[in-house]
């Protein structure tokens, strides 16, 4: 397939059949908050376009979300800010609705007389439970676009994935169908009502989570992206291998809020990366990254509804961690303590620290981070629930697959197989303070940690 063709098929699952009304099309964008590069868009556009209806696109905000804070909605928000603006470009306006999507989405089916809705791909189970109210509400097909993942998510495998070696080779044999340039969004001929959005009103909302400041240091919104992604092309694609396992440098891409937030598609990344040859390990390991592990997440999370829980953990590793549940635990900690970074692990409590203010934990010490407090807690059960509210209150990219994942391969040994058994572990891979002394300079990220500390 080229640009030029309609949009794969593949990409689209059928949630509701229903009658074709002549009224407006709606996208209700959910995870893709994007105007450019984004399939679900594209697909709407051309439903409308083919039947000659007027397109809306839809978000809506809900109030409390898996422990989102200010420091989420703010970056959030004024990325749809952004989306609202690129949209009038083309006559389409963007409505901002604001409460429970089973509500909210119903209503604005019903006082737009809308003939067709479509929606972005998402395995989040709250979102799969959203659009399954949507769907009991509504008389209208309903359809859901992968906008997200390169190759779909539904089409790669049926079945959740042992590991990255299993995925790996499926995604391989369909990448060249998927990983094609976007076709671009078109100007509709007429524009239809446009809704106002309020957006002093709806960043003063009482029921945000101010505690978890914005950050600084990440500017919102497509156009940043794309200079987030040329940045790090011209500045640290050529030291990727290397340097992005080292938390004491700058060598990651930074780019998972916008993939989170969907201000970038991933694709868009991909398209750009496959074209420097000349860095050929750099391409491969930013690629393994992007593609395999990143949709290996949404995979595990899709297939695995118990992928924020110990039930969702292998076989192996319940039996394991079971075996070894009565072990004496050298320290104990209690979620506020873990929050407050008062351990006795300087390492650990500058990762804490790190991600409290910053909003950002680096990919290596996330592995330590959440092996410890396995190591540290009473049960793994416990230790789920304080990484993942620690993940998802301050992480900027909190509350993803990714996130999930990551968090259920270091203390579960998701997508991970079992190793020498020992203390509280079992199996179940384990990471200490002196492997990462050999792997990066400890003592220099601490140091840095302490000066972002005292600068904020």
């Amino acid at each position: 397939m080229n640009s030029t063709e309609k949009i794969n098929p593949a990409r689209v699952q059928s949630i509701k059949e229903g009658e074709n009304k002549k009224g407006v099309v709606i996208y209700w964008m959910q995870r893709d908050q994007r105007a450019n590069d984004n399939w679900a868009l594209l697909y709407a556009q051309e439903l409308a376009v083919k039947m000659n209806l007027p397109l809306y696109v839809v978000f809506c905000l809900v109030p409390a979300f898996n422990n989102a804070a200010y420091r989420h909605y703010s970056f959030m928000l004024k990325g749809l800010q952004k989306v609202e603006a690129e949209l009038l470009k083309y006559n389409i306006p963007f409505v901002l609705l604001c409460g429970d999507p089973e509500k909210e989405i119903a209503g604005f089916i019903k006082e737009t007389e809308a003939g067709i809705i479509v929606t972005d791909f998402n395995p989040m189970k709250i979102v799969m439970m959203w659009k399954e109210k949507v769907k009991e509400k509504i008389a209208i097909p309903f359809y859901e676009v992968d906008a997200h993942n390169i190759v779909p998510c539904r089409i790669v495998s049926n079945k959740p994935e042992f590991a990255a070696y299993t995925l790996r080779p499926k995604i391989n044999r369909l990448l060249e169908e998927y990983l094609v340039e976007f076709p671009r969004l078109h100007k509709m001929k007429k524009m239809p009502e446009q809704i106002i959005n309020n957006w002093e009103n709806i960043f003063k909302a009482n029921s945000y989570d101010r505690s978890v400041g914005e950050i600084a240091w990440l500017k919102p919104g497509e156009k940043e992206a794309v200079k987030v992604l040329q940045d790090f092309i011209n500045h640290k694609f050529a030291g990727y291998p290397v340097k992005r396992n080292d938390p004491s440098l700058k060598g990651t891409s930074d780019l998972s809020p916008y993939f989170h937030f969907g201000q970038m598609a991933p694709q868009r990344a991909a398209l750009a990366v496959q074209r420097l040859t000349d860095y050929p390990e750099a391409q491969k390991s930013f690629l393994e990254e992007l593609i395999v592990r990143r949709e290996l997440a949404d995979n595990f999370c899709f297939y695995n509804p118990q992928y924020d829980s110990f039930g969702g953990f292998h076989s192996w590793a319940k039996e394991t961690l079971n075996t070894h549940r009565k072990d004496k635990r050298e320290f104990i900690y209690s979620q506020k303590e873990f929050e407050r970074a008062l351990t006795h692990d300087n390492l650990w409590n500058a990762a804490q620290t790190e991600m409290v203010k910053t909003g950002k934990m680096h990919g290596y010490l996330r592995m330590y981070w959440a092996k410890k407090i396995l190591e540290w807690s009473r049960s793994p059960e416990d230790a789920m629930k304080t990484a993942i509210y620690l993940n998802d209150k301050y992480e900027l990219d909190g509350r993803d697959p990714n996130g999930y994942a990551g968090i259920a391969w270091s203390i579960g040994g998701v997508h991970d197989r079992a190793w020498g058994e020992r203390r509280v572990f079992g199996k179940v891979r384990y990471m200490n303070y002196n492997g990462c002394k050999r792997k990066f300079d400890v003592d220099l990220y601490i140091n840095k940690i302490d000066l972002i500390n005292e600068n904020i």
